[in-house]
């Protein structure tokens, strides 16, 4: 095994994130399914374990979620707030090792092997940061805790929802090898097809497989990848301090939009709800992306960088609005669009780009005062003339 004994990995998972919170914020939903996706078209982004039991998962058409469970409760995700939680959550994770991997907005990877002689066993420290998560935000997590992250993500994973499990290094093969082969990192559909093709439906199965005969099946990346995994070996690192790639935010149409006009005032409201949260995290975008899903389900995307970082509503939706116009659409119907601000960068100390008849200042200092105003009074309490007329019904999807 590569990774020596003292090696300590913790992988902390929420439970049902996103519908937790709303539970938390509402008591009436206490012990009903909950399913947090709404609308005719839009997507699941959670459900509890009452709604699972029904077989919604993430990424279910809503249609079909209601189906399965007509009595459940579905409720729009309020993503701001999720994100707020996610942060605070982060937060309890950094005081306990400096080296945390955040790979989501609800889990992350902690490096626990110095912490130790401070805080106590592995163990120990998976219950505080239970016990502090719980009575922070009052959500619950799961955590997997092994000398590696591959097998802390399968430890927490295992012991769901609102569990702790270690697994020790002399228990990695007894743990590992009777699970399906889908568990494994890099396995999607497909590849679990091809597995299973081969005969293989657990991971022991695997890596009692020769690694050339996995290779010929699977490529040479792929083959060597899993083989390895087979045994339980991984030696990644936590990756950690690296800024937020993007911030994104999209809406799916209850119906198909062709008029311009409404499209474009539907780009300027994600182009608020991103640059909002993105100023909340003190960053700066480099790019601007959008994308555009017909009512096919043909999507296309088209970006555009900046010779310097923006980050005021109406320099964002400036590129925006050109980056639409440039398709050239002539109202073809659209179920979809989304915003993306990419290579996010510290916005402290940046340079401002200043034009001959640009009140950059003026309106640094408006963003600044609409940003005070959302913080105290909520998204959507302060807004541009353009969107106070009536728009189209929407989902949200993220």
């Amino acid at each position: 095994m590569t990774n020596s004994e003292n090696k300590k990995f913790m992988h902390v998972d929420m439970d049902a994130f996103f519908a937790s919170v709303e539970e938390r914020d509402r008591p009436d939903l206490k012990g009903k399914p909950v399913v947090i996706g709404a609308g005719i078209r839009g997507v699941v982004s959670s459900a509890n374990y009452l709604a699972r039991k029904y077989g919604i998962h993430s990424a279910m058409p809503v249609s079909q979620a209601r189906r399965l469970a007509p009595n459940a409760i579905f409720i729009s995700p309020n993503h701001e707030k999720y994100s707020e939680v996610s942060d605070r959550v982060m937060e309890i994770f950094d005081s306990i090792s400096p080296l945390v991997e955040q790979i989501s907005v609800d889990e992350a990877f902690i490096d626990i092997s110095g912490a130790g002689k401070l805080l106590g066993t592995a163990q120990e420290i998976g219950q505080l940061i239970r016990k502090k998560v719980f009575e922070q935000e009052k959500i619950t997590c799961s955590v997997g805790i092994a000398p590696n992250k591959f097998i802390a993500k399968l430890a927490s994973t295992s012991c769901k929802p609102n569990g702790l499990r270690e697994i020790s290094l002399d228990g990695i093969l007894d743990f590992l090898h009777p699970l399906p082969v889908g568990a494994m990192w890099g396995v999607g559909e497909k590849t679990e097809q091809e597995l299973h093709s081969l005969g293989l439906r657990t991971i022991g199965d695997i890596a009692h497989l020769s690694e050339k005969t996995l290779i010929r099946a699977l490529g040479n990346a792929a083959g060597k990848h899993l083989y390895q995994l087979s045994w339980g070996k991984d030696d990644r690192a936590i990756e950690y301090g690296e800024v937020e790639k993007s911030i994104s935010a999209a809406e799916t149409f209850a119906y198909d939009l062709d008029q311009e006009e409404l499209i474009l005032r539907e780009f300027l409201k994600l182009t608020a709800r991103c640059a909002h949260r993105m100023r909340a995290k003190n960053y700066a975008a480099n790019t601007v992306s959008i994308k555009v899903r017909f009512a096919d389900f043909r999507t296309i995307s088209k970006a555009k960088s900046s010779d310097l970082p923006l980050s005021t509503n109406a320099q964002i939706y400036e590129v925006v609005k050109k980056l639409y116009q440039s398709l050239n659409l002539d109202r073809a119907r659209i179920r979809l669009v989304s915003v993306s601000l990419e290579k996010l960068v510290d916005s402290d100390n940046l340079p401002q780009q200043l034009t001959l008849g640009q009140r950059e200042k003026g309106w640094n200092e408006a963003t600044a005062a609409m940003d005070l105003v959302e913080d105290k009074f909520g998204g959507g309490s302060i807004r541009p003339a353009s969107l106070l007329k009536k728009g189209p019904r929407k989902d949200r999807e993220l």
